[in-house]
């Protein structure tokens, strides 16, 4: 099975967390973390620093890996590592996304994610609370 990896993007300010619905492809109108694939030479960071700016029109921190998420799709491995970050500079422009929400620890049940994003959320919900590395 074809291995793809990738980087997503957990945008944290204060108590919220940033989710994007995608607007194409096989998995359109899942919510997921934004980010994507890695280009050959790139570290995770590069990586998710110009999806960011290329999706989001924003420039962000990025801070700590929170996880580094393995899940099986039908037709692919996704191998996706996932960082905590925050905005540097920008408004968040959504060029590639249906839609965008700002969650909180109460609402990050709201949306319906894509599989490897959803084994996230538990993470999170820790992360939040304690404000602590997991």
């Amino acid at each position: 099975m074809k291995t793809i990896e990738v980087v997503a993007a957990i945008i944290k300010h204060d108590d919220q967390i940033f989710a994007t619905q995608r607007g194409y492809g096989e998995f359109e109108g899942g919510w997921e973390f934004p980010g994507g694939k890695m280009e050959a030479g790139e570290t995770p960071q590069e990586a998710l620093v110009r999806e960011i700016k290329e999706e989001l029109e924003t420039d962000i921190e990025v801070g700590d890996l929170i996880d580094t998420v393995e899940y099986d799709y039908p037709k692919f491995h996704l191998k996706m590592h996932c960082f905590i970050c925050s905005i540097k500079h920008g408004d968040l422009v959504l060029k590639e996304h249906e839609d965008a929400k700002w969650l909180t620890i109460d609402t990050l049940d709201t949306v319906s994610w894509l599989p490897a994003d959803l084994s996230l959320i538990e993470k999170l919900k820790c992360y939040l609370k304690n404000c602590q590395k997991l």
